[in-house]
């Protein structure tokens, strides 16, 4: 048995030994395969979820900009009918005032235009009486 006793001192390894080792190495690399394959899925899914956040900001960004061009909008629109009403007025305005000169430059004579000139008539004649009254004093 002194044989078998040195074989055993000896610093190789038996089979056996080397055979338990075997499993162990092979539960490490298994071990890795898994973390890498969960990092990954861990990545993915992180990235998808970043993904969702960024569209669901923008289409929130989004409609607080339309919002706001359509809040402008609507005001710039309702400035712009005030000023179309104005103007309409002004043309109405207008449309009269031409009918009036068109009426007078057609021979015919306004009672309002000859109240004008009696009345500067008789404003001339109320200066000559102010004028007299002022010399009998």
């Amino acid at each position: 048995m002194p044989l078998l006793e040195q074989e055993h001192n000896t610093p190789y390894k038996s089979r056996e030994e080397t055979q338990q080792k075997g499993p162990s190495t092979k539960w490490f690399w298994v071990f890795w395969i898994v973390l890498i394959g969960l990092g990954t899925t861990a990545a993915y899914l992180y990235s998808n979820h970043l993904k969702e956040q960024v569209v669901v900001q923008l289409q929130q960004d989004t409609r607080q900009k339309m919002a706001a061009f359509k809040a402008e909008y609507d005001q710039r629109f309702n400035e712009l009918v005030q000023e179309m009403d104005e103007m309409q007025s002004k043309v109405q305005s207008f449309n009269e005032l031409l009918t009036f000169t068109k009426d007078q430059a057609s021979g015919k004579t306004d009672n309002s235009n000859k109240l004008y000139s009696q009345l500067s008539q008789v404003e001339k004649q109320l200066k000559e009486l102010e004028r007299k009254m002022e010399l009998l004093k």
